[in-house]
Order: C-alpha cells, then structure tokens, then sequence
C-alpha cells in the first residue's frame, strides 16, 4: 500500500465505526432518556473543570445534557492570566468541536466562581457561597492534586481538607440531589483485594488536616516517608484520607464515592484518543514514541488497569442519576445517618483485563504504522520485571548515549541537556514502576449492578460498560491522538515521520555496532592485560 494511501486510511473513519444512530436521532431511536430527564434545568457545580477528566464531564454534561441550566466552574486564579480567558483559551481546543457545532451558545450557561480548593471555605466570595448554597442540586468533585510527589502539605490542602470545604458547602445546598466525589481505585493500594466499601485510613482525614496545619514544611517533609507506610506516595496517600473524611462529613447526605482506574485517552467521545496529558502510561508510550524512553521496570503479565476517559466520565455521571433516584433529597428523604455512601469501582481488570506486555504490543504495532516526525532516536524498548536488567538496559540505552550527546554538545558550544532529561525519566519510571509491578485483585458488583439500571437510551448516549470495548480499535485511536493532540504531528507528516523512522533506524544500528565494538574491544585488551599476553 502506498504511504499517501495508508495516510488516507488512517485519517477516514472506518465503516465498522459507524452504526444506525449516526443517521437518525438518538431520542427518537432510543426512547427517554433518564439521566437527561434528570438533569434538565438543573444546576450543577464542577471543580477541577480544567483537568483532563473536568474537561471531558464538562464537554459531556453540555452536549448530552442540553438543557441543563447552569453549570458553576470553580476556578483558581493565576497571575497575568484572567479566568475567562483561561476558559476561552480551553474551549477553544478540539474537544469542544462537537458541543459548539450542536450548540453554539454553549458557553453561555458556564459561569465562573473564582476560588481555590486548597483554601479555607474554597476561598470563594460570601456572595458566590449563597449563589451556589441556594442553587446548586449537583455537585461533581474532581478537583485534585495528581502530582506523585507532591510535598504532603499540598496534597493534603488540595485533596483532603478541600474535600471536607466541599462537603460542608455540600450540607449547606438546599436543592442538592446527589453529589460524587471522584477518588482512585488506588487510594486503598497497599491492600491487595479492593471491594467496593470503604477503609480504614492509616491517619483519619481530620487528624492528617490538624497535623499540617500545626507543623511548618519542613518538618512535614522530614516526616513523611514515616507517614506515608507502605503507601507508595502522598497522592494515594492522601486521596485515602479524603475518603475518610466523605465518610465523616457525608452523614445523611446524598453523596456517593467514585473510583476510577488509570485514565487515559478517549475511547470514542467526543472524538476518539484524545488525551491532553502526558500521565502515567501514556508517559510512557510518549517517550518510547520519541526514542526517548527505552525500558520499563514492569511484569509483563500484571494487569495494566486502564479505562478511557469517556467511559469514566458516563459512568460518573450515571452514579450521580443512581444517586439522585435512590435518595430524592438531602433532608426527610436523604440516606440514613448510619449507612455509608455507595462506592464505585470502574475498573478494567475484572470484565476486560489488560496485560502489560499486550498493552505494549498495541502501542509498538499502531504506532510504528505512524511513528512521529517529533522522535530523536530510533524505537527500541524492553519491558522487564528485573530490577538489574532494567538498570543494566538504561545503562546503555539511555545513561551512555546521555554522556557522548552531552559531551558533544558542550565541545559544539549548545547547553547539556540529555543527562538531565534521563534524572527526570528516572524519576518517571519509578513512579509508575510501583504499578506496573504490581497487580491487585478489584470488586466492581455496583459498577455492574449500575449498568443494568440504565434504560436503552442511557446505555447508548451514557455508556460505561467495559464488555464492549475493543483493545485493539481502542489502540489504533489511542496512537494516533497521542502523535496528534500531544505531539502536535498532524497525520499529513505519516510519510516524512516514515522515512525519519528509517534514517533513525541506521543510526542506531551503527552506532550499537560501534559502541558494542569499542566495548569487545576493551575486554578483549583487558583479557590479553591479565593473561600477561
């Protein structure tokens, strides 16, 4: 096939892609949908609307759920740079594509509530807090520090005590329906076996906020490993400690817990791979893509546990209607003090399990089929759960070639950079290193049990379930936004992208060929040195 043809391929939307509900309308062909029903004239408020899931439930909520009424955006304010126009600058990106083509008025429901989750009451105004206390029946929470290593004081600002800011804003809603408080799947992660109820926290959310407000940074950070346990980092850490305090401060609230697995790209929606961040696995596949990235300390038979971003996003949204219909209000109707809210886990492992070895498999067959005009070195990559064989790889895939670029660069007179990008690689990889390695046996009964309460409608315009997701078509997509949305290499550079691929192929077997030489070369010296010889 030639290049120009299989760009074409690539780029058309594929006929096994396109079904019946493209050429009638979805309500007419479904029936009522139930979760819109809800959610028509209904006012929700969001924080973390500018985070990757944020981005994808706000775009979800406005295109699925047309006639809500408002939807409030919590928003941190940042220097030189005014709120709207942070938004306008989000909703310009192709995501919002779809929304603004089957409404074009969109952006007149969003409105801004300037304040920040890490702050006491939010930090938001007096006047915003009664807007919202008088208003709002939905509350999605989302807003979250993912940063693996952020110091413990952050991550407990952000994640736990703006989880208890929100809750006590939450009982103070008059009109609240439900709310969902978005967790992990990996919060209770030293346990092997995660059932969909909560746990005990190493440190109740309360005592943790209590410790860092007491204690100056330093003396934190000089506790935490102590702290942390057999937790692998303070974002798992304190994202348990959150949980502890929506199981404090829920009581008689219409509140549920949602756990989603590692996120990544888009399976379908609203266009499919879209991804806007470089976390976790898609880390991964980025650097091994631009020959940055040679190994990974990882079981090749451990169950990667991945869930599209558009999936997760339906089933977050469905557990706010689940929520809403079995609790109708946060007073004479709410749930018993005394019964925890429900817990979610959406997870892959259990109905559409993943190995790593098959995720890397995928990743090596589409994206050698569009390798990116973006890579510095030819594709090579080994995954290994050895820790010397891992070390021994990076010695010489990544450390020795670092050392010759850098010293070439300084006799050229350009700025070191490669020894540097390695430290931080490093780092990277033994971040995710601890799951890679790792596998943990997840209950998701009420995931399941939600599905089948859906009607026809909700299952088609909402869907969540895992059975129907193709590994393989996922990939293909997954690949292609990767080279698209976060290398910014259109699909017109496949060709260009082809034959870099091969020029980068060359060099890197001449330059093995010569490293590899040079090295017989000493041991064989070495061997004639000690010999006598």
């Amino acid at each position: 096939m030639a290049v120009s043809e299989e760009t074409d391929r690539l780029q058309t939307k594929q006929g096994g892609d396109i079904t019946y509900l493209h050429m009638v309308d979805e309500s007419d062909a479904l029936g009522e949908s139930q979760i819109r029903k809800l959610f028509d004239g209904a006012t929700i408020f969001l924080t973390g609307g500018t985070g990757f899931l944020g981005k994808l439930l706000v775009e979800k909520l406005l295109r699925s759920c047309s006639d809500i009424k408002r939807l409030y955006l919590l928003a941190r304010p940042k220097k030189n740079k005014e709120i709207v126009r942070r938004l306008q600058e989000q909703f310009d990106d192709v995501l919002y594509d779809k929304l603004r083509k089957e409404q074009p008025n969109f952006i007149e429901k969003i409105s801004i509530i300037e304040g920040d989750v890490s702050q006491l009451n939010l930090g938001i105004s007096n006047e915003d807090r009664q807007k919202l206390i008088s208003e709002v029946e939905f509350i999605f929470h989302g807003a979250a520090t993912v940063r693996f290593d952020e110091a413990l004081k952050t991550a407990v600002e952000i994640n736990v005590r703006g989880t208890r800011e929100i809750l006590t804003l939450a009982r103070g809603c008059s009109k609240l329906r439900a709310m969902v408080h978005i967790s992990t799947a990996y919060s209770n992660c030293p346990l092997k076996e995660i059932e969909e109820k909560f746990y005990e926290s190493p440190l109740s959310g309360e005592k943790l906020i209590d410790l860092v407000e007491s204690m100056d940074e330093k003396t934190i950070n000089n506790i935490t490993p102590g702290l942390l346990g057999d937790f692998p980092n303070t974002y798992a850490y304190t994202k348990a400690a959150a949980e502890d305090i929506v199981q404090t401060y829920s009581k008689g609230l219409p509140i549920a817990l949602f756990r989603p697995a590692i996120v990544v790209g888009t399976a379908k929606e609203p266009i499919a791979g879209w991804i806007d961040n470089v976390y976790g696995p898609t880390g991964v596949v980025v650097g091994a893509a631009v020959g940055l990235l040679h190994a990974l300390n990882c079981n090749p038979k451990a169950v990667a546990d991945l869930v599209p971003g558009d999936m997760v996003v339906n089933a977050c949204i469905a557990t706010a209607w689940k929520t809403a219909r079995d609790y109708p209000g946060n007073h004479e109707d709410a749930p018993p003090v005394d019964q925890p809210p429900p817990v979610y886990n959406y997870v892959s492992s259990v109905e559409k399990p993943l190995t790593w070895r098959n995720f890397m498999r995928y990743n090596e067959t589409y994206g050698l089929e569009v390798p990116t005009i973006q890579a510095v070195w030819y594709y090579v990559f080994f995954i290994t759960p050895s820790k010397f064989l891992y070390s021994f790889i990076c010695f010489f895939l990544h450390w020795i070639p670092a050392y010759i670029i850098d010293a070439i660069a300084v006799v050229i007179g350009k700025k070191p950079m490669l020894r540097k990008a390695y430290k931080k690689i490093d780092k990277f990889s033994a971040v995710i290193g601890y799951f890679a390695l790792r596998e943990w046996k997840f209950h998701n009964d009420n995931i399941q049990s939600l599905f089948k309460d859906l009607c026809e409608a909700d299952k088609q315009i909402f869907n969540f379930n895992l059975k129907d997701l193709n590994w393989k078509e996922y990939f293909c997509s997954y690949i292609k936004g990767i080279r698209v949305y976060l290398l910014k290499d259109p699909m017109d550079t496949i060709p260009a992208g082809l034959r870099k691929h091969y020029k980068l192929k060359i060099m890197h077997y001449l330059f093995t060929s010569i490293l590899f030489a040079g090295l017989l070369r000493l041991l064989w010296g070495g061997l004639r040195y000690s010999v006598g010889v």
